[in-house]
């Protein structure tokens, strides 16, 4: 069972690195935000497999509901935040500003 869970965990944290790489490297804010949140879900499910692994569930499993209620609660501030600041780039001429500046 412990092999299993093991295997689980290092699954996981591979499975981890791609989303790490779109939350850095995302194309737009939005492809960040989900990119964190996708490693906090892992990470929930990551505590909850080292929960097993050590033999005290009931412990983590109250951490992996905290840290994910945290996570949500988190990722809708950040959506709510970005959806009404004002685009920076080119689509609203952020490029045209910069230009006439130099």
């Amino acid at each position: 069972m412990q092999t299993v869970m093991l295997a689980g965990a290092v699954a996981i944290i591979l499975l981890i690195f791609p989303t790490l790489y779109r939350m850095i490297a995302g194309p737009s804010v939005f492809d960040r935000i989900i990119g964190g949140n996708m490693i906090g879900t892992k990470a929930t499910v990551l505590l909850l497999f080292i929960g097993v692994l050590f033999e005290n569930v009931s412990m983590f499993v109250d951490i992996a509901l905290a840290y994910a209620l945290l996570n949500f609660i988190g990722t809708l501030a950040a959506a709510k935040y970005f959806q009404h600041r004002p685009a920076e780039g080119p689509q609203d001429g952020g490029d045209a500003k910069e230009e006439a500046r130099s």
